[in-house]
């Protein structure tokens, strides 16, 4: 997409995904665990010129972070979410994350998962992001074609990225995902700006499993409505004749 990579910035939150710090020439925060949403929308905001990509993990994103994801879906913040979903917690050696299947034996359940899993594409629809979708490691052309259409959606872009772990996921291998996935381009007719439709295909897990595409909507994004950033991004602006006196007068 020819980005300046100095006008590019990517925020990590802490797990596998935060190793792409080594990979990508560009601008780089890696914040704590759970919290590159509240880095990204800060940045964001600081100057909103910038194109900034979240890229976290599934515990990373729906654990620690799960609270920041609720809200940030209120705010349609113009931010891409890479969520790099492996159903663990790799990073500390294979316990269950919040997407690890019921039923499935990690280390953290040696007997089977007794607890459901959080649905990320399910929960970005009804939480009201305006774009949703999901692609897989293993179509590296469909997952560029989906990042790409994230980025140019002006708004929340939320993708959830099925990547298997080789190394403590014995379930939701490559095989497995290869013989479920189907794309949702190519069902006639279907629909993203229908939400309905689009929470009832993210529901479809098992035999089948959706990717692509499942919902867009065109809405301010929340700079468009802060008039303070209307003529320039906070970094641009002047700091010059700016006094603290009178607010601190109002707080004596």
């Amino acid at each position: 997409m020819e980005l300046d990579p100095a006008k590019v910035l990517l925020v990590e939150g802490i797990g596998c995904h935060g190793h792409l710090v080594n990979f990508i020439e560009t601008n780089h925060f890696e914040g704590l665990h759970g919290r590159p949403l509240p880095i990204a929308q800060g940045a964001k905001l600081a100057n909103h010129e910038l194109n900034v990509f979240v890229i976290s993990g599934d515990g990373d994103f729906l654990g620690e972070g799960g609270n920041h994801f609720l809200h940030a879906l209120r705010r349609n913040i113009d931010l891409v979410c890479l969520l790099f979903n492996n159903q663990r917690y790799s990073l500390t050696t294979g316990q269950a994350s919040p997407t690890t299947e019921k039923g499935d034996k990690t280390k953290t359940s040696p007997q089977g998962l007794i607890e459901e899993p959080i649905w990320p594409v399910t929960l970005a629809i009804t939480g009201g992001a305006t774009f949703v979708a999901r692609s897989f490691t293993g179509d590296i052309q469909h997952l560029t074609q989906t990042i790409m259409a994230a980025h140019q959606h002006q708004g929340l872009a939320i993708v959830d990225i099925l990547q298997p772990c080789v190394t403590f996921n014995k379930l939701n291998t490559f095989d497995y995902f290869r013989e479920r996935v189907y794309k949702l381009e190519e069902i006639e007719n279907y629909n993203t700006q229908d939400r309905t439709t689009a929470y009832e295909k993210s529901l479809e897990w098992g035999n089948k499993i959706p990717i692509g595409v499942f919902f867009r909507e065109e809405k301010p994004t929340y700079e468009d409505q802060l008039p303070q950033l209307a003529e320039l991004p906070l970094v641009k602006q002047s700091l010059e004749n700016i006094s603290l006196n009178q607010i601190l007068r109002e707080y004596q």
